[in-house]
């Protein structure tokens, strides 16, 4: 059986017998290579890690920017930025955010994989 997309039933997005499919290839999102992303070029050797506040109801949370990895690298390193801090977090666009006031625990911890880290802003 196969489900359509509920917008003008335009391709098919999910499959019994491949899972979820992949809007743009119409592959299955396990083979799916649209999605796959290339490390930036523009990479000047400097991780930047700040604190924001801005827009963000008076909460501080930890932007780590300038990483050189993949999005699923990105997942992957927030995840344990994330257990080593005690604190939730997302990946952002080209950013990891960790909900707290880290910086100084986090520059430690990317320092410590051989980055070069910059603490930038406030």
């Amino acid at each position: 059986m196969k489900k359509k997309n509920p917008d003008g039933n335009k391709g098919t997005v999910y499959s019994t017998a491949h899972g979820r499919i992949c809007p743009a290839c119409e592959q299955p999102v396990a083979r799916c290579s649209c999605r796959e992303e290339e490390e930036p070029g523009d990479w000047d050797g400097i991780v930047r890690v700040s604190r924001q506040a801005k827009g963000r109801k008076g909460k501080t949370v930890t932007v780590i920017t300038g990483l050189p990895l993949a999005s699923a690298e990105m997942k992957d390193l927030a995840g344990q930025l994330k257990k080593k801090c005690g604190s939730g977090g997302t990946v952002s666009g080209r950013a990891i955010e960790i909900q707290g006031d880290f910086h100084v625990l986090v520059t430690d911890l990317l320092e410590e994989r051989g980055w070069t880290v910059k603490v930038s802003g406030g």
